[in-house]
């Protein structure tokens, strides 16, 4: 899981770490490209290490940095690219959210910012695709199918709730009653599945059949809501680009909110805005919500454990590339909630804020 990878990388320490970002693209022949600008990044990172370190200290390093483009398949990737690499390490993410910038982060952790940002905007969620002549569940991330759910239940066949009787077929209360039964089968169905992997459920189908099923739902409130069906684009693929769509209005409505609990929290004197005390904040564990305005980055120098001074240059001597990138990691690491953003409202905090436990 990527929270298990942010983990692992998040807790090597020991110069040089070297974490290089950069935006990539899906198709060719774009993705030409992003071969060259990785050669060049790669090429710039060797020369920073040089000018820093022992070069026998970090040959192992120095290897690894001179492979990496050949191992990159530029067909496979996404949005971003990043890649981490020290001594005793080597990971290549691929991600499908764009990064700022093409970006060089040496220090002795990694950068792991960009990890940050995927894993809190990445969706996993329920697809049921629902209808008379039958009902497919699928298990999504963001804009893709990850698996069709096939189980004792899914995915069911054509409703088999008839009325024999000839003079009772054209009665449109019965049959519909005979259809929000089917769908209440369907539901219990659903709910067995949400609750055996927590996920919500966006349901694909036409407005009456949603009203329906509406209707009969047990716990209406596991459906995040309603796409309609479009017969002309039936493929998975095109289904999970519709319902994402969906789901990030949704994720954006999320974030609006909770801009408004920072807001709330002001006047309650539990906003900290200050850089400095936000660190010292997110390393106590008093970090409950972090909101950073995604373009923001601040490379520091440092002045002890807890204190430091804002600097223009990421390459100075002992600086870190970005002290957000630390913050984030720490508000995460202990239980608490991290939001990149640039919704409207944030600039009401400035750049960064932290809403505080206590």
């Amino acid at each position: 899981m990527l929270i298990d990878q942010i983990s692992r990388l998040a807790a090597e320490k020991g110069a040089p770490c070297i974490t290089i970002s950069l935006n990539t693209h899906r198709t060719h022949p774009d993705n030409l490209q992003d071969a060259i600008t990785l050669k060049n990044l790669v090429k710039e990172a060797e020369s920073r290490v040089l000018a820093s370190y022992d070069k026998r200290a970090v040959q192992p390093l120095l290897q690894r940095l001179q492979s990496v483009p050949d191992k990159v398949d530029a067909n496979r990737n996404l949005d971003s690219l990043h890649l981490f690499l020290s001594n005793d390490t080597e990971e290549v993410v691929r991600s499908p959210f764009r990064t700022t910038d093409a970006r060089i982060q040496i220090h002795e952790h990694f950068a792991v910012r960009p990890l940050i940002k995927a894993y809190t905007r990445t969706q996993s969620y329920l697809i049921m695709v629902l209808g008379q002549a039958g009902v497919q569940l699928y298990e999504a991330e963001n804009d893709a199918i990850q698996t069709e759910i096939r189980n004792g239940d899914f995915p069911f066949g054509e409703n088999t709730n008839v009325i024999t009787d000839r003079e009772k077929r054209s009665d449109a209360k019965k049959l519909d009653e005979m259809v929000r039964e089917y769908f209440n089968v369907v539901d219990k169905a659903l709910v067995k599945v949400v609750n055996e992997t927590g996920l919500p459920c966006v349901v694909v189908s036409t407005q009456d059949n949603w009203d329906r099923l509406q209707q009969v739902a047990d716990r209406p409130a596991v459906y995040q809501g309603h796409v309609a069906i479009d017969y002309n684009h039936m493929a998975p693929h095109q289904i999970a680009e519709d319902t994402y769509s969906f789901m990030r209005l949704q994720m954006s409505q999320q974030r609006a909110r909770l801009i408004e609990e920072v807001r709330y929290a002001v006047g309650q004197s539990k906003v900290i805005t200050d850089l400095n005390e936000i660190y010292r904040a997110a390393l106590e564990g008093r970090g409950d919500l972090l909101l950073v305005h995604e373009d923001y980055a601040q490379p520091v120098l440092m002045q002890g454990e807890t204190e430091f001074t804002p600097v223009d240059d990421p390459q100075q001597n002992g600086v870190v590339d970005d002290i957000v990138s630390d913050i984030a990691w720490n508000v995460l690491l202990r239980k608490g909630r991290v939001v990149f953003t640039r919704q409207e409202g944030l600039q009401d905090f400035g750049r960064i804020a932290l809403k505080v436990r206590y």
